[in-house]
């Protein structure tokens, strides 16, 4: 099923807000890709707001187009795309509950043969996705954050936004060794985090290396890190500089610009892509909207990635 044409060609203040103005289907069966909210953030550690960040990213989104400047790639036009709305939670208030619900969710748009593409959320949203998706083989993972998001439990919590990503290595849903982490940077009171990253194999390229070496090299190794196998994209907008993007959980100055954010994404065509998430848009510490716009564009970006990786898995089996 196409998106629904006539409603991307309405004015931008009419209908109901929903990604991308997609249709909303709240049933993943027969769909290529599924939009995905996720109004969650159980798992911040300082500044929460980020459970707001799907509502607003849907009403920024609206700004979309179909068509990719660059690319020239319409993924409405190649896939079935809708919007299947926010993961139902009855038990947010507790942190494992609300992760068995979120993987309930997802492990229903797997099943369903979709890809899932989702707005978060504070980042402890993707350790869930990648127990549905990862359930039968781990999976690889381009990361852009400005932290590694491998630390441990925090105030009793061990699925914060710190920690999803030594959970799901040690559930054996992500291959670490198959894992690049990118925009790096902040000063921490303990190691632990960047040293479990690179104890596991992960490759973490911190932001004094990524200006160092350049937008180029950067995509070349996360390139070379995912490889061929099967690799899913989280974004966190704390990876950019807050200058961009001011409404977010934690902030960290000296970070990736938005356009080069998006030359680093667009670098990425090609891959064997499963999935994708844009996590950490949080609406009340930026009254402008700026920040959902970002993440809204951020996450077309990865829409066009996911819709041409869709039509290359059907070629290859059909």
């Amino acid at each position: 099923m196409k998106a629904d044409f006539d409603q991307k060609m309405h004015p931008r203040f009419m209908g109901i807000p929903t990604f991308m103005r997609t249709p909303l289907q709240e049933n993943p069966e027969g769909l290529d890709i599924a939009l995905v909210g996720i109004p969650y953030d159980g798992g911040v550690t300082n500044r929460p707001g980020a459970r707001h960040g799907p509502r607003e990213i849907r009403n920024m989104s609206t700004m979309s187009r179909s068509i990719h400047h660059v690319s020239r790639v319409d993924p409405y036009s190649l896939c079935a795309i809708a919007d299947v709305g926010d993961v139902p939670f009855s038990q947010s208030h507790i942190p494992e509950k609300a992760m068995a619900e979120i993987e309930t969710f997802f492990s229903s748009i797997h099943a369903a043969g979709a890809i899932p593409l989702s707005a978060g959320g504070d980042h402890s949203v993707t350790y869930p996705i990648f127990r549905a998706v990862g359930a039968k083989a781990p999976v690889g993972m381009i990361h852009i954050d400005a932290h590694t998001d491998t630390w441990d439990a925090w105030q009793g919590n061990k699925f914060n936004h710190g920690a999803p990503f030594r959970r799901a290595v040690e559930d054996g849903v992500l291959d670490p060794k198959r894992t690049v982490q990118i925009g790096i940077r902040g000063a921490q009171n303990f190691s632990d985090g960047w040293d479990f990253s690179l104890e596991k194999g992960m490759r973490v390229i911190f932001m004094e290396e990524f200006t160092k070496i350049g937008i180029d090299a950067v995509i070349a190794e996360a390139r070379r890190v995912v490889g061929d196998a099967p690799t899913y994209i989280s974004f966190d907008v704390d990876g950019l500089d807050p200058v961009y993007a001011p409404g977010t959980g934690t902030p960290e100055i000296g970070g990736i610009t938005t356009k080069e954010a998006q030359a680093l994404l667009r670098g990425l065509s090609g891959l064997n892509l499963i999935g994708g998430d844009v996590v950490e848009v949080a609406p009340p510490f930026d009254p402008s909207g700026n920040t959902a716009l970002v993440g809204a564009t951020m996450m077309y970006e990865i829409l066009c990635l996911l819709a041409e990786s869709v039509v290359r898995q059907k070629k290859s089996v059909g």
